[in-house]
């Protein structure tokens, strides 16, 4: 079993749905509220103990109601929840998610995540130095993930970066990155200047842009690759791409070759949106092996 580190961020999903997205100034009636465990740290931790990783959470919630409930969201899922604090002085982290017109938009409110400092990081590093993979994203402070890279880079440890929400990241971080995976939008705020195809080229092996349903493209050395997706009836697009990220950081772990891990995480993606909420589509690891 493959162990798996998380640092990130932690939160609970405040979802509405509804059958048209306000435009601004305007008043829709929703169908449906829910709430339920999110942040994409946690959900990416979720997916991997799903996937049949060991896994580690390293990160901060509020010394509140919500921060409880995702504590035991976490040890419910699998996911050793040690490292994750609560703050006094912060509310956990909230994303307040509007589910319509077949997608989502989603508004989200660091609280206590601001907290998972280099810091804060620094005391755990006996555990990232035993991972076999290390899963970071960007609803964390900047220099955090300016710290991680090095300390990966000092040990020897896999950094697998999902640069969600966009933001540029220095030429420090792509360059002692393992892996990392932006969408079509975040590419374009990291890679700025360059097109997808000078972009891909330049880190071959490396950067793996992720096109929702129609699968994520990447170069192979040689040439551009695009690796497609699984046609489903999509119910939730939300966490998707955490999803993919957790399913991707397995199979790399495990020593699978990229195509082959990219078709594991292509497919257990596509698993977790046929069903509600962010975590709660995110498929156990033989229900991808039962349909790649």
């Amino acid at each position: 079993m493959v162990k798996i580190v998380v640092i990130g961020s932690s939160s609970m999903d405040l979802v509405v749905t509804s059958d048209k997205r306000p435009g601004a100034g305007e008043t829709v009636l929703g169908s449906s509220f829910k709430t339920v465990p999110g942040g994409k740290g946690a959900n990416q931790a979720v997916a991997a103990a799903r996937l049949g990783a060991d896994v580690f959470m390293i990160g901060c919630v509020g010394d509140d109601h919500y921060g409880a409930a995702i504590v035991e969201n976490f040890k419910q899922n699998g996911v050793d929840a040690t490292n994750v604090e609560p703050v006094t002085d912060a509310e956990s982290g909230t994303a307040h998610i509007i589910l319509a017109e077949g997608d989502n938009s989603i508004v989200v409110v660091k609280g206590a995540n601001d907290h998972v400092t280099p810091h804060y990081v620094k005391k755990s590093l006996t555990l990232i130095k035993q991972a076999d993979m290390v899963l970071i994203q960007q609803e964390i402070p900047e220099e955090t993930i300016e710290y991680v890279s090095e300390i990966c880079t000092e040990h020897n440890v896999s950094l697998l970066l999902n640069p969600a929400p966009a933001r540029p990241l220095s030429q420090n971080v792509i360059a002692k990155a393992s892996y990392i995976t932006p969408n079509e939008h975040e590419a374009a705020v990291l890679f700025d200047g360059l097109s997808t195809e000078e972009a891909l080229k330049q880190y071959p092996n490396k950067v793996f842009i992720t096109e929702g349903k129609d699968g994520v493209r990447y170069h192979d050395g040689e040439k551009e690759v695009l690796v497609p997706s699984y046609p489903v009836e999509a119910v939730d697009t939300t966490g998707a791409g955490d999803t993919f990220n957790a399913a991707l950081a397995v199979a790399l772990a495990e020593g699978n070759s990229i195509s082959d891990s990219l078709r594991f995480a292509n497919r257990a993606a596509s698993l977790s949106v046929t069903k509600f909420g962010a975590q709660g589509g995110m498929p156990l690891r033989e229900e991808v092996e039962e349909t790649l």
